[in-house]
């Protein structure tokens, strides 16, 4: 039998919040593809061979070519499907590569029909993109359509006649701006209903035909204040010059990609395979859930979207938990998180002695926009007015809405991480004076945190959180090896050892500092990745242990208060056990999750334990997380 992977959500393209088209199905041809926000995005393939037509992908009447095989590998998506004796291998390959930092922020993808028949059989293939990619919502705008020559092929563009480049700002919503293009050296056209490619002939022998998939956004990110654009426009280049390059490059680009995904594969598999499904499934979705650019000076930003929460841009706790991810394969992307908070936080407005949780909500990042007392008259799609314009004082903000330990020691593991794994060490030196500042607060409130929200803000307000307290020491212990000062690392250590006076070290570790309930120790993550010296062995291996007999048919419980998950958090907590079965028996469940639920989302970290629906939470930054375990083997 052929091999067909089972996800809820197969990725297609996958290069930005806005660029994000999935098939939520188990094959190409029950229901159309939709970006992750749930809104149709249709792609559409037919084949037509001895007087025949069938579907290869999209919903519609008629025949549907059968599903022989299907394979989701980390940059690329390879199914085969059959019909009247044709054999079609498709790929889409979006070359999220983390050694190309100009490759990884053009928004192509690249598509490769290969067809193959039993006998020479008379042949059209035709892929349709439809128009509902240029635009947002159900009313149809006036369209501008064109064809022109470039790179040796066709390039076909669609978008609206009446342009508004980030005209919008929020959460579940698409682009309404830009242009979409369509590029195959194939015969393709340009129309009011979308973008077509149609290529006929006899197939004898193998034909392989090519074409490009690109979204122009015109402009990219408000970035206090300015229009910034991707990271590969910085020196002038255009989306013409992408597409030429991607052109160009086709075959190398795509070898780059098979590369990619050997590497990563490798490494999960040295895991286990339900692993292995879990790092493929998660790859593209992480990258596409960021806008990489090129701020004013020409540095460069990585900006999250909090898809499916509240859009936000740039949140704290959202870069956090992905950045095993970026650690691992391309750690320099770390200080491109931080880089936005830092500014922002730099800016006469922000008074806090902490660290802001976000930087605006995407596309504008304009200034903090949780816990803002106008956010509750802002309505889904309006912008947030520009608070970092605003002068120090202005106190538009709902003190018990942040969380200041969560984020301050956030940063602190953030930049002290992206230097232990070779970014540049100079970010964090610049901010200096933020990070002192930092630290301190996390030594007077962090020991035993107050009525604080943290990460995990869905659960709501919780008293001496213990989780939250083994963060906060982390961050001390990490902003010492930051500034190469052992007395920090000291003063880390006499938290630690407080804390462990109150918890023990048999495992059953309470969610609260007064003895209730239990909890995931995911923050404490680090203290083992990086050799902190803050927790004895014992300490993780009983705690550790303690997790397996917790662990329901999709998952171990977020803590005793409910039975959702995150499964970020999760991997985190297996990456902390030295023991192989303990590990493999925080893992499965997750694989078990994809491979049964019948959520139709992109890779939710959000879902119920028992019966493995999303909760909420889809298509997010956060499953970088989910390569912890990696992480955690020797470097």
């Amino acid at each position: 039998m052929a091999h067909i992977d089972r996800i809820p959500s197969i990725p297609l393209i996958a290069s930005d919040p806005y660029f994000s088209v999935w098939m939520p199905a188990d094959d190409f041809t029950t229901v159309d593809t939709q970006h992750w926000a749930g809104f149709n995005k249709p792609i559409r393939v037919k084949l037509s061979a001895n007087g025949e037509t069938a579907r290869l992908i999209g919903a519609g009447e008629g025949a549907a070519a059968k599903l022989e095989s299907l394979e989701v590998l980390p940059t690329r998506t390879l199914f085969s499907e059959s019909f009247s004796g044709v054999t079609v291998e498709t790929c889409f390959a979006t070359p999220a590569i983390p050694e190309d930092f100009d490759l990884l922020s053009m928004p192509v993808t690249l598509v490769t029909f290969r067809l193959s028949a039993e006998t020479a059989t008379d042949v059209t293939l035709t892929l349709t993109l439809s128009d509902k990619f240029c635009y947002h919502g159900e009313e149809k705008p006036r369209l501008f359509k064109s064809v022109y020559p470039l790179a040796g092929m066709n390039d076909a563009m669609l978008g609206k006649m009446r342009q508004t480049p980030l005209d919008h700002s929020g959460d579940l919503n698409t682009i309404d701006w830009g242009y979409l293009h369509l590029m195959s050296a194939a015969n393709v056209e340009a129309t009011d209903d979308g973008l077509t490619l149609s290529w006929s002939g006899s197939v004898s022998e193998p034909v392989e035909i090519r074409t490009l998939i690109a979204y122009d956004d015109i402009a990219s990110i408000n970035y206090f204040g300015v229009f910034a654009n991707a990271w590969y426009r910085r020196n002038g280049a255009t989306i013409t010059d992408a597409l030429t390059r991607c052109a160009n490059e086709f075959t190398s680009i795509l070898a780059a990609c098979e590369r990619t995904d050997a590497r990563i594969v490798a490494d999960a598999s040295a895991i286990s395979e339900d692993y292995r499904l879990i790092a493929c499934a998660a790859w593209r979705q992480v990258f596409a859930a960021h806008k990489l650019i090129a701020t004013p000076k020409g540095e460069m930003a990585l900006l999250s979207k909090e898809n499916n929460s509240n859009g936000c841009i740039g949140t704290v706790d959202v870069s956090y938990p992905s950045i095993p991810m970026f650690l691992k394969y391309c750690p320099e992307l770390v200080n491109a998180l931080s880089r936005p908070v830092l500014e922002f936080a730099s800016m006469p407005v922000w008074t806090y002695d902490f660290a802001p949780h976000d930087v605006g909500r995407y596309p504008y990042a304009t200034g903090q926009t949780y816990a803002a007392r106008s956010r509750s008259n802002t309505l889904p799609g309006e912008i947030f007015p520009p608070y970092y314009l605003y002068p120090a004082g202005a106190g538009d903000y709902q003190d018990r809405l942040q969380m200041p330990v969560e984020e301050s020691a956030n940063m602190l593991i953030m930049l002290e991480t992206a230097r232990e794994y070779g970014a540049d060490r100079a970010l964090a030196d610049q901010y200096r004076n933020l990070i002192d500042k930092w630290v301190r607060y996390l030594v007077e409130y962090g020991e035993d945190p107050g009525e604080q929200l943290c990460t995990d803000d869905f659960a709501g307000h919780l008293a001496h959180n213990v989780n939250l307290a083994a963060k906060a020491i982390v961050g001390v212990a990490c902003y010492a090896r930051l500034v190469n000062d052992p007395a920090w690392t000291e003063k880390a250590r006499e938290m630690a050892k407080r804390l462990l006076a109150k918890i023990g070290t048999n495992g059953d570790t309470p969610l609260t500092l007064d003895g209730s309930g239990w909890s995931m120790k995911y923050n404490l993550l680090w203290d083992r990745v990086l050799n902190l010296g803050l927790f004895p062995e014992e300490f993780y291996a009983n705690e550790t242990r303690s997790y397996v007999k917790r662990v329901n048919k999709y998952g171990l419980p977020l803590d005793s208060r409910e039975t959702y998950t995150k499964s970020d958090w999760i991997c985190w907590c297996a990456a902390m056990a030295d023991d192989r079965e303990v590990r493999d028996a925080l893992i499965a469940p997750i694989a078990r999750m994809l491979r049964e639920s019948r959520s139709r989302v992109p890779f939710t970290d959000w879902y119920d334990t028992r019966c493995g629906s999303c909760v909420q939470f889809r298509a997010r930054s956060v499953q970088g997380g989910l390569f912890a375990p990696i992480l955690a083997l020797k470097k």
